[in-house]
């Protein structure tokens, strides 16, 4: 895993988390930093990297992300664009 791919797997983690603790956070988890940071990490990712990484993270298909960054790309459900 490249050093961006460890950054985007962090920040996806984090989304997770902060998208779980939202009905019992208080104050709410500020989301739209969370997405804006992503989408910085996804414009730095060269034009070699996967291009199954490459669409979920353009499409913002996150959980698929996070579950290809860890390896379980097997547990992605396949999408209406056969991804």
């Amino acid at each position: 895993m490249t050093p961006i791919e460890t950054e985007i797997l962090t920040s996806l983690n984090e989304l997770d988390a902060m998208v779980r603790s939202i009905a019992t956070a208080d104050p709410k988890p500020d989301l739209l930093l969370m997405f804006s940071r992503l989408d910085q990490l996804t414009a730095q990712l060269p034009p070699t990297s996967d291009a199954s990484l490459m669409h979920y993270m353009h499409k913002k298909s996150y959980e698929k992300a996070r579950l290809w960054l860890q390896g379980r790309e097997a547990e992605n459900q396949r999408g209406s664009c056969r991804h």
